[in-house]
């Protein structure tokens, strides 16, 4: 099938074109890889708005095949990017885009990224080609990521085809489109400084500047060292960013620093997982025979990948002391925001009497949760659930009865864990804290915190199982439900159950 400008398409890309201003050696210019009988899987109607694209066009046949690879908007000319990485604390070498081509920048300065697409220069012997399992994963995630508040690329269509792919069997193609500000890795500033390229890392550098962090140009701080100030509001996102992980039982499962976003966004989902019995040592990449990125060891994954962007950043910001100092703004953004995110999920404020971080109290309320959780192998979804439930129904109970003192029902909390007697200790602790609010502002807060639905394993593998049979009504239902996880969705209560006794013997790899 030959490559065709889509006709009287709506939507067109901007004139103005990042990636292109930076030179060839950035990139290679090359089209999709076109792909036989395409059909739409889903779309997102919030990421369609978000670009400007009409919802009518993105529901019809040219819409369809420019996701999929087979024809091009306006203004298009796709790229593949080169960049290079640690791979599981390993240098790599030379990397790049193996299966996705960007196609273009929109005029509100989003990028519009193919997933799937075909080979590149920089495939490494790979086929450039996505499956459908891992497609579908992946656009999941990637929206319902952004309903929970957690930084991430977005997902605008996946589309599937007929077109055989071969893994460890034979399966299906998928294209995702993916949307972001930028795809820009820490592992392209790593390819220049590996090759002591310096006016390209230097123009790489000043782009994502000027684009993105402009108020480094200003900053004051680190020597008035825009450089330095760069790295250091990396970090700083970073930090934030693996805070919400850590909070949400959310692993990775590659955090090679090409897989590193310079936004601060969670960015390629593959072997990723959403913890169910809460194992702080638990590795969800099935690849992942060290366990270098156990759930637990992300935090220091993180700052050891920033440490990796830091000395490829050395020789523009000129001074290694500098570069340290901006680093280690990683070490108290994270433990301040971790501590941020874990009280909210127990529905007390940041600046909670006797929790701050700084009074050393906060290890005192939740380091004795997570151990006890970690012990009983607790569902950790379910145990903020139920205690989000407890607190509301505290709550409720107070203001119809404010006479009457009310004490929080934990029963159904202590019906999961085995050692009730530390939950009871536990439980008496928290109380003590918790009196400390009115029940309505604390249950109010979780309620914003603790999800009801996240997207298990288990979920993805029903929906996926589903799709490949041509039973899209799952993927459609899971979806919707994915984009309020807060919300009750009591017709599919079930999805926010305990996972079956099958999920357990679910494995994803790097393949996935």
């Amino acid at each position: 099938m030959d490559l065709q400008t889509a006709p009287l398409a709506p939507p067109a890309f901007a004139q103005r074109q990042s990636f292109h201003a930076l030179g060839p050696g950035f990139h290679t210019e090359l089209n999709p890889s076109p792909v036989p009988e395409p059909h739409w899987l889903a779309r997102s109607d919030d990421v369609a708005d978000l670009l400007g694209f009409d919802a009518a066009w993105m529901a019809g046949d040219e819409a369809l095949q420019v996701f999929a690879g087979n024809a091009l908007l306006p203004g298009s000319r796709p790229l593949a990017s080169v960049y290079s990485g640690h791979q599981f604390g390993v240098w790599a070498g030379q990397l790049g885009d193996g299966r996705a081509i960007l196609l273009g920048e929109t005029d509100n300065g989003l990028e519009v990224q193919l997933k799937g697409a075909g080979r590149t220069p920089y495939s490494r012997m790979g086929d450039g080609r996505a499956v459908l399992r891992s497609s579908i994963r992946e656009f999941l995630c990637s929206e319902a990521m952004h309903a929970l508040g957690i930084p991430s690329t977005r997902a605008l269509a996946l589309v599937g085809s007929p077109l055989p792919v071969r893994r460890e069997q034979i399966e299906t193609a998928a294209v995702v489109t993916r949307v972001a500000p930028s795809f820009i890795r820490f592992g392209h500033f790593e390819h220049f400084a590996a090759r002591d390229m310096q006016s390209e890392l230097k123009a790489l550098a000043d782009q994502v500047i000027d684009q993105h962090y402009p108020e480094c140009r200003s900053a004051s701080s680190l020597q008035a060292n825009a450089y330095a100030n760069f790295l250091q509001a990396v970090s700083e996102r970073t930090a934030r960013l693996l805070a919400q992980w850590q909070a949400q039982g959310f692993c990775h499962g590659v955090m090679n620093t090409d897989n590193m976003s310079i936004l601060g966004l969670t960015i390629d989902y593959g072997p990723f997982q959403f913890l169910d019995s809460f194992d702080p040592g638990h590795v969800c990449n099935h690849s992942d025979s060290q366990g270098r990125y156990a759930f637990n060891r992300q935090p220091q994954v993180a700052y050891w990948n920033l440490f990796c962007l830091g000395q490829a950043l050395l020789p523009l910001i000129g001074d290694e002391e500098l570069t340290l100092a901006a680093l280690e703004s990683y070490k108290q953004v994270f433990p301040q925001a971790y501590a941020a995110q874990m009280l909210a999920k127990l529905g007390l404020p940041e600046d909670a009497p006797g929790t701050s971080v700084d009074e050393g109290r906060f290890a005192h309320l939740v380091n004795p949760l997570l151990q006890l959780l970690s012990d009983n192998r607790v569902d950790y979804s379910i145990f903020f659930t139920r205690l989000t439930q407890a607190v509301q129904d505290l709550a409720r109970n107070q203001a119809q009865n404010p006479q009457v003192p009310q004490q929080a029902d934990f029963e159904p909390l202590r019906d999961i864990i085995l050692d009730r007697a530390g939950f009871d200790a536990w439980a008496l602790l928290y109380s003590e804290q918790l009196a400390l609010f009115t029940p309505a502002s604390a249950a109010s807060l979780m309620q914003k915190s603790n999800p009801r639905f996240l997207l298990r394993n288990h979920l993805a593998e029903t929906v996926i199982r589903a799709t490949q049979e041509g039973d899209f009504g799952p993927l459609t239902q899971l979806q919707a439900v994915l984009q309020t996880p807060f919300d009750a969705h009591p017709e599919h209560a079930d999805w926010a159950d305990f996972p079956p006794d099958w999920a357990s013997s679910l494995e994803i790899s790097c393949s996935s």
